[in-house]
């Protein structure tokens, strides 16, 4: 493409992955076509109370989807394509270029989610090139990761070549034979890169990140010494590693049967797509499992994570139907825990242990490896493409400061480099790169109903913390009370008699009636009018005052207001009247 320096600036804009790891999602737009890298998700916190997954703010994206000419996906982990199916349903994607294993399971997920209809994906090999709109061609540049059929990939603009790695390590001896594209990337640096933006993920850590085929005599070596049956729990998408564990299960003449939907999933896809290659009787059915000598046996499962609904999180609880732990299996974690899952991934471990397993874990086994490469894969990736601007991308703040840093000590200017933050706008020319503004950079919360709003995780909060106190009083025409309020405390803490506590919220009710009653009543045509809602706030205001002051603390409140029977009255709410009653949450 034509160079011209007097043209528009190219916006860069990421909406995710940036001083956090997970839901990766980045634009990219000239003029009136944006094209979409990756869209992926990220997993709750335990203050995401009920939430399932969470997703990039994508509202400039629905703002803007008439601009959209397509995606292109680097590779098939879910914080890179878990968020796809979920963004489809909001607006269309003309097409979606990825290899073949992210789209065999992107395929997956758009059926189940009935949203396969709304956008059409290709699959490419290595070194091929695709053109999105009139302003973006892009070529996919084979790399290594810890997902097979991983690519960097080339978007040729207007102004010039940027280079974005995708996830990445350099891997010299890689399990599946696929080796990183190194000669393209140093043509590309050769011919001249305007920008590189690189995975930062262990931008902190020294050295080179170690070869997934450096793990195999480490299992090789535990599998040798288990008497009894081995249990191994991974990631699903770690092809390599799961390629690894069936040759050695084979080796020590174990028959593998496998538990997790995903890994079942990843499995299947993966040996159709030839990642995986293994004769078809290493695998047996969990439901045969007692008929095989415990010395013969080899369960590879989910739950590295400690997830909850995880197979290896519930045979640690003993809740898994098929799996019960015996004295002397071989438990082996080949998954660090990632920021955030520690505790439940400890948890887990000690559960398997008070029931007599041997669990294998952690660094010193030599038992997993990176996926992201350290920071001499990223001064190799620096030197061969030699970019006239650097943007570290992908990983937590500290990283994204190092690396930038190191890119500084390879000789690319201070002004040429900049650490950006989720929602800025990049825009670059062939002489400057600038933030020029920011679009919306939140976080959307997804549970099994849909998109949970602010509100709703606000009280879902307040209950987990306070509890919940309900309300429910009946009034007359005069605004009276027709009975005793009726109160309910559920996970509220109070050193108040519940007897106390209703007089109190009787005496509430009766004072802001009184105080407050002629102000929510009108006459038009000798009828009465109450104004039912106004009243409902104002006192659902009075109760919440009354409840922090007595309580100290600040419990969800629910009033229900029962209304008499309209005969000789109106409401002064044209809106559908409430019927004999009527709650509302504060």
């Amino acid at each position: 493409m034509s160079n011209n320096s007097n043209q528009l600036p190219i916006k860069i804009i990421p909406l995710g992955g940036l001083h956090e790891i997970g839901k990766n999602t980045c634009v990219f737009e000239y003029k009136d076509e944006i094209i979409l890298l990756d869209a992926g998700l990220a997993f709750p916190t335990d203050e995401m109370h009920g939430i399932n997954i969470v997703l990039p703010d994508m509202t400039y994206i629905r703002e803007n989807q008439h601009k959209i000419k397509g995606m292109i996906v680097t590779h098939g982990h879910e914080d890179h394509i878990g968020g796809i199916a979920y963004h489809l349903k909001q607006f269309d994607i003309p097409v979606i270029y990825g290899p073949r294993l992210a789209m065999t399971l992107l395929q997956d997920k758009l059926e189940e989610a009935g949203v396969s209809d709304r956008t059409t994906l290709k699959s490419v090999v290595p070194r091929e090139t695709v053109r999105l709109g009139k302003n973006f061609q892009v070529q996919f540049i084979r790399n290594t990761h810890s997902i097979a059929d991983s690519f960097t990939v080339a978007i040729h603009t207007p102004l010039g070549v940027i280079i974005h790695t995708g996830d990445f390590k350099i891997d010299h001896t890689p399990v599946d034979g696929e080796y990183y594209d190194l000669q393209k990337l140093a043509e590309y640096g050769e011919k001249g890169v305007l920008c590189l933006l690189s995975d930062s993920t262990n931008a902190e850590v020294p050295g080179h990140t170690a070869s997934e085929s450096s793990v195999y005599p480490n299992l090789d070596r535990i599998f040798g010494q288990a008497e009894g049956r081995i249990m191994v729990t991974t990631f699903a998408s770690s092809v390599h590693r799961v390629n690894i564990i069936l040759q050695l299960a084979q080796k020590h003449k174990r028959k593998v049967m496998v538990v997790g939907r995903s890994m079942l999933n990843v499995i299947a896809h993966a040996r159709n797509l030839g990642y995986i290659k293994c004769p078809d009787d290493v695998f047996e059915s969990i439901k045969s499992l007692r008929t095989f000598p415990d010395e013969k046996t080899l369960i590879l499962t989910t739950g590295s994570q400690g997830e909850p609904l995880a197979a290896m999180t519930r045979i640690s609880k003993g809740e898994h139907r098929q799996i019960r732990v015996k004295r002397g299996d071989t438990i082996v974690f080949s998954a660090n825990p990632i920021p955030g899952n520690t505790i439940a991934v400890v948890n887990t471990i000690d559960r398997l242990m008070m029931q007599g397993a041997n669990v294998v874990y952690g660094k010193h086994h030599g038992i997993h490896v990176s996926g992201h490469g350290a920071q001499e894969d990223h001064k190799l990736m620096l030197a061969l493409t030699k970019p006239k601007f650097f943007i570290p991308f992908h990983g937590e703040h500290r990283m994204l400061v190092k690396h930038a840093q190191m890119a500084q000590s390879m000789g690319i200017p201070k002004e040429n480099t900049i650490v950006i933050d989720n929602g800025d706008i990049i825009e670059l020319t062939q002489d400057q790169i600038t933030v020029a503004g920011q679009v919306p950079s939140g976080i959307e919360l997804v549970d099994r109903s849909g998109i949970v709003h602010d509100n709703v995780m606000k009280e879902r909060q307040q209950l987990a913390e306070d509890g919940v106190i309900t309300v429910a009083a009946a009034i007359d025409w005069s605004g009276k009370l027709v009975a005793t309020p009726g109160t309910h405390l559920r996970g509220v803490v109070t050193s108040l008699e519940p007897s106390l506590l209703q007089q109190l919220i009787c005496r509430t009710l009766e004072t802001t009636l009184s105080d407050r009653w002629t102000n929510f009543t009108s006459k038009v045509n000798q009828e009465v009018e109450v104004d039912w809602t106004g009243l409902k706030i104002e006192i659902e205001g009075s109760l919440q005052r009354l409840v922090r002051r007595e309580l100290q603390s600040r419990p969800l409140v629910v009033f229900l207001l029962q209304i008499p029977e309209k005969t000789k009255v109106r409401s002064a709410r044209r809106r559908k009247r409430p019927s004999a009653a009527t709650s509302v949450a504060s």
